[in-house]
């Protein structure tokens, strides 16, 4: 790999620390809802080791090299460095790569999926190594994987027969995509769901189902399918082959989780919350996602807590099949004051989305009113922290018994100093500026609960039933004739569209938002503007705030394409490219990108503010129509290759030029210093500790949370 290659993969130089303010916002807790915020902390930390494992094999050992040199340290790292003869430059790559990786809970980008390297010798990383026994087993254990980029595909998190690297396939080189796809069809034909679960083949060619389970045997009253863990597949393209269920997947971190989950439900504020946390502790005891769906149902329930919380293998966009959920678990405190507009927006969502460019036919027959809370983040354990959240992500609950949305208020407003902002044009940076966090909240409240939120799967939801007409189907503004296709009983959104299915539903939740932002009415809710249509005010600046942003996010999403393979690495960038694009075909020139360098130095985009309602309305409308029938559908053969199309990058002009630019002007991406709490026993008191935000502060923060 040529230099130039390399230095996309080295890491940042320095990492964009920021502190997660939350002190005021805890204080105002009483001792029990902060005891019970403690627990759900302690429960969701005691899961990082699971996240350290399911982003590489290497991972795990680099935590306990870097937690480990900061006890022989003593924190003072100068005087480490300086025993085995690191000079500075040393010192500061090995911190700002220890940063880097404690932000995101492994040696590859949350967002992204591709590795970092530190920016140093290995030589550096071996001296202080030297420094203590421990550290020096841990750096062993590492295999040289921190260094080693002798194999591109495994620069990439993916499927192995693709030459990249995942862990969600344990132990299983010549394990083939067709062989994943065939165990996850009999999955659903069972009814056994994926999100806990990890796929093991063996020499002798059983397939193991590995359930995270704190028990390492099958429960006596049996698993979510009954009391067999050894099933002969009697069909398809594995007739003959055995399917053994394991219990006992991260046995030690489900323990430890279960005892706080069970610590967290003794301090809960009312019965729901008490019988949300006794599910999650039957769910991570035993295994059972049935358990875990039951936990979901009560967490809906659970309306307006003060401590808003939710844990368990959440989102799966990491496996590369896109069915099996990462560890994340957080704990944060409402912020009553924005929750307020939030619960405007709830009470309006009826009314907006109607507005959405189909008919009743694809849309929820009622609007289940989720909780719609603004959060500050306490404790959030995962491989990176989002904005916004919307869960759960199980179908039938969303569309029948409802779901919840949340923002990361500190998150949203947390900033880093001297942030650089290319690509748009001077005129633009002071509304830009101005505005750009206020248009953000929008587009993530927008995004989260009308997006996520709506829309209807047209189901046979079990054999001769169905939850629409299917003597006389809808008709679909597409094709203008009746719809054709629809889920099958058993299919899930997840199961039909696989491994696109989180792009996909990013883009259309990114639409929507798009969409009903041009609704002054939508503005007005977050206070700005009196409802009424004026491009000229202070909302038509967070609107045309909005419009930009999306833009540049598009543009700069193409670091996150890979040239070598031609794929994209995050589900998030593929559906703002795909976007982007919209605008750039949109009529009447409404988005383009402007420059006169060859090398494209001098890049901005110019986008017309006064065709926002007019040409860009349309573009984002007519895709957003599209993708959201296809969904609605099952339409998965005409739905790929349209969002495939609209997010294909190409190797000459974006994939090459384009990617070369934003590379160079290529921003850190926040890493997040978090507070540990400390409960006294005697007393029962909670008290918070914060860190400084510099890579010393994040690495003694995830030292003493052990």
């Amino acid at each position: 790999m040529n230099a130039q290659e390399l230095s996309q993969y080295l890491a940042d130089a320095p990492p964009s620390v920021v502190r997660l303010e939350v002190e005021k916002h805890f204080d105002a807790l009483t001792d029990k809802q902060k005891r019970y915020a403690h627990f759900i902390s302690k429960a969701s930390f005691a899961g990082n080791r699971i996240v350290l494992r399911q982003v590489s094999p290497e991972s795990e050992p680099i935590y306990d090299f870097i937690i480990a040199l900061h006890k022989s340290s003593g924190g003072d790292w100068k005087a480490l460095a300086e025993k085995v003869g690191v000079d500075e430059a040393g010192l500061n790559a090995f911190l700002q790569y220890a940063a880097q990786f404690l932000g995101n809970s492994g040696n590859y980008k949350s967002f992204g999926d591709s590795k970092f390297i530190p920016r140093c010798d290995e030589k550096v990383f071996a001296a202080l190594a030297s420094t203590s026994p421990d550290a020096e087993k841990h750096y062993k254990a590492t295999n040289g994987a921190i260094f080693s980029t002798d194999k591109p595909g495994l620069l990439h998190l993916g499927f192995t027969d693709e030459g990249h690297l995942t862990t969600y396939y344990p132990d299983s080189p010549d394990i083939t995509k067709d062989e994943i796809d065939a165990v996850a069809k009999w999955m659903q034909k069972t009814g056994l769901l994926p999100e806990n679960t990890r796929l093991r083949k063996t020499k002798d060619g059983v397939f193991e189902l590995l359930i995270a389970s704190a028990v390492t045997s099958i429960p006596s009253e049996g698993g979510d399918i009954g009391k067999d863990t050894e099933y002969k597949l009697t069909e398809g393209p594995l007739e003959g082959k055995t399917i053994k269920l394991v219990y006992g997947d991260y046995a030690a971190e489900m323990k430890a989780i279960t005892e706080y989950t069970k610590k967290a439900a003794e301090n809960a504020e009312n019965e729901t919350q008490q019988k949300m946390h006794t599910a999650y502790a039957k769910s991570f005891e035993e295994g059972s996602l049935e358990a875990f769906k039951d936990s979901q149902r009560y967490w809906i329930r659970d309306q307006g807590p003060m401590v808003e919380c939710n844990i368990g293998f959440i989102e799966t966009y990491r496996d590369p099949a896109g069915v099996r959920g990462e560890w994340e678990g957080f704990a944060a405190v409402v912020n009553q004051e924005r929750t307020r507009a939030f619960g405007e927006l709830v009470r309006s969502a009826p009314d907006l989305i109607p507005l959405l460019p189909w008919s009743k036919e694809f849309e929820k027959d009622k609007f289940l009113s989720p909780d719609f809370t603004s959060l500050e983040v306490l404790t959030f354990c995962g491989s990176g922290i989002p904005a916004g959240i919307n869960i759960p992500n199980y179908d039938d609950i969303r569309q029948q018994e409802g779901f919840k949305n949340v923002s990361l208020g500190n998150v949203l407003s947390a900033k880093a100093p001297d942030e650089k902002i290319p690509f748009i044009a001077d005129s633009d940076l002071e509304v830009y500026k101005k505005y750009r966090d206020a248009a953000f909240e929008v587009q993530v409240g927008l995004h989260e609960l009308t997006g996520h939120g709506c829309g209807k799967l047209l189901q046979e939801t079990s054999p001769g039933e169905y939850n629409f007409d299917h003597t006389n189907p809808p008709i679909s503004p597409l094709t203008g004739k009746p719809v054709t296709t629809w889920y099958k009983p058993g299919q899930t959104w997840g199961s039909v569209f696989g491994g696109l299915a989180g792009a996909y539903e990013e883009c259309r939740a990114e639409l929507v938002a798009m969409h009903l932002s041009c609704e002054f009415q939508a503005l007005k809710i977050f206070g700005f503007g009196d409802g009424t249509t004026d491009m000229d005010g202070e909302a038509g600046d967070v609107l045309y705030a909005s419009y930009l942003s999306m833009a540049r996010a598009g543009l700069i999403s193409v670091e996150f394409w890979d040239p070598k393979s031609q794929k994209w690495g995050q589900p998030h960038c593929q559906a703002r490219f795909a976007i982007l694009k919209s605008f750039l075909e949109a009529e009447d020139d409404f988005c383009k990108l402007e420059y006169k360098n060859e090398d494209l130095s001098d890049l901005t985009i110019k986008l017309d503010r006064s065709k926002i309602l007019t040409a860009g309305r349309k573009a984002v409308g007519d895709f957003l129509q599209k993708i959201h029938i296809y969904k609605s559908t099952a339409d998965v053969e005409n739905g790929t290759k349209f969002f495939t199309d609209m997010s294909s990058v190409g190797l000459d002009y974006w994939g090459t030029k384009v990617r070369d630019v934003v590379l160079k002007n290529k921003q850190p991406r926040k890493v997040f210093v978090q507070a540990n709490t400390y409960l006294d026993e005697a007393t029962g008191k909670v008290t918070l500790k914060h860190y400084d935000a510099t890579p010393e502060g994040i690495i003694q923060s995830w030292a003493e949370r052990e």
